[in-house]
């Protein structure tokens, strides 16, 4: 007699991994050690936190500098690093420290974390992107604590620069300034905005992308997917802080009462961080409406594949924009730097913008409904930056209510490992069928 065995495919064990640091997370949040004021965190509070932080969210219920002891902080930065790199990562380095082989399920199981296209050179990767990550939080890290000083007690600034560090690397957004103000104090400071914003760029190109860059100088060539991910983030950014530049140039709460050095770190912080950061040095709720709509579009986009940021990824934006300007100049091959693009990506970059925006829409009418008093753009701005993994907020974050906070964590949770993801995790495996239903026609438009 046989027995079925319940195989976990790598989408699966993907799922259960992150819901597990979470739970850990949380269970370790809620310990009188983790707080200041020794009574630890409420289980709710303490789930919504891990979560934000395990999928480098950044969104917050209570204050994380003015709330947390450093050994809370230090769980945080800690599920913020974990959440970021991907919990297969630091399972390989592990394996690789103790000697252990890695067998081609593991393979199978990075392929499927960094959304890779092969398995080929997958634990070699690793160890490149540790020894990278190490380097770039390292860098950023320094920076940030010798600018700190000026301000703060040497040993403080030194650990607020590697918390921020390590924090906007894995484009997480969490900081440690207190009241919820975030940066706003060093809004026209260049050396911690373009400090940040280097962190924020290059841990959101993706791991694939700068292991291409590290290796160029050698090859002397970068793949599609690399000149996909590093032109449309250099358009999107540019783009994107002229405009909020524009829409906020007279604004007295925002860039008006700045320098014109100041508006213009402004404008560049402030286009940077929705892809997906989620740090702040402008007051998100007094920017213009434009503005904010702006931002919601550029949260929805995120950064790049399988990196630590989240959306729908800018490669996706990138493909449906090709298809829409093929089929606008009535052309039946979709095309990206002189090269076709297989219509099976195509579907399944319509079929993840469409599940990502089915997740706001849903997350946002039932905002809506639990939490009353509000506009309807803060529901929206809320539902996108949490499906976003962003971490930006117009202020209704800690105001939401239980049912609101469990919201809020789906959408955190389906947001940061992909509505793809989490869809091939629950279905059943679908056999090959050996026919093909007869075609039909509908009209378009």
């Amino acid at each position: 007699m046989k027995t079925r065995k319940n195989k976990l495919n790598p989408p699966k064990i993907l799922v259960l991994g992150f819901a597990s640091i979470i739970l850990l997370g949380a269970f370790l949040l809620t310990l009188p050690i983790a707080t200041e004021n020794g009574e630890g965190l409420s289980l709710l509070d303490a789930l919504f936190t891990a979560t934000s932080a395990t999928c480098v969210t950044g969104l917050v219920v209570v204050d994380t500098g003015d709330t947390f002891s450093t050994f809370g902080e230090l769980v945080i930065l800690s599920l913020i690093q974990v959440g970021g790199l991907g919990f297969m990562t630091f399972a390989t380095f592990l394996f690789v420290l103790l000697g252990k082989k890695i067998s081609f399920k593991e393979r199978m199981l990075l392929k499927e974390a960094f959304n890779n296209s092969s398995f080929a050179g997958m634990v070699k990767l690793v160890k490149r992107i540790l020894l990278f990550t190490i380097i770039v939080e390292g860098i950023g890290g320094i920076i940030l604590a010798i600018r700190f000083s000026f301000d703060m007690e040497i040993e403080k600034a030194i650990y607020f620069g590697f918390f921020h560090a390590i924090s906007n690397f894995n484009n997480a957004g969490f900081d440690l300034m207190g009241d919820f103000n975030g940066l706003t104090s060093y809004v026209d400071d260049p050396t911690v905005v373009l400090t940040i914003c280097a962190l924020i760029t290059i841990g959101g190109l993706g791991f694939i992308v700068m292991n291409e860059i590290y290796d160029y100088k050698r090859t002397k060539r970068l793949s599609l997917h690399s000149k996909v991910v590093l032109v449309t983030t250099v358009i999107l950014t540019v783009g994107a802080a002229f405009v909020i530049f524009i829409f906020e140039f007279h604004n007295s709460k925002t860039l008006g009462p700045l320098s014109d050095t100041g508006k213009i770190l402004g404008s560049f912080y402030q286009a940077v961080a929705p892809r997906t950061a989620g740090s702040n040095t402008l007051p998100i709720g007094d920017l213009t409406h434009p503005a904010l709509f702006l931002i919601i579009f550029l949260m929805f986009i995120g950064a790049g594949s399988g990196s630590t940021a989240g959306g729908i990824k800018i490669t996706t934006f990138a493909v449906l924009m090709a298809a829409v300007w093929s089929q606008l100049r009535g052309r039946n091959s979709v095309v990206l730097f002189k090269r076709g693009i297989v219509m099976e990506t195509v579907l399944k970059a319509m079929t993840v913008a469409f599940c990502g925006l089915t997740i706001v829409v849903v997350v946002t009418m039932l905002l809506s409904i639990t939490e009353e008093g509000h506009e309807f753009i803060v529901y929206l701005f809320e539902a996108t930056s949490a499906f976003g993994t962003v971490g930006l907020s117009m202020g209704l974050t800690p105001e939401l209510s239980p049912l609101g906070r469990l919201i809020i964590i789906l959408a955190m949770f389906a947001g940061r490992l992909g509505p793809l993801t989490i869809a091939f995790s629950i279905a059943k495996q679908q056999k090959n069928t050996h026919f093909h239903h007869p075609k039909g026609n509908v009209m378009i438009g």
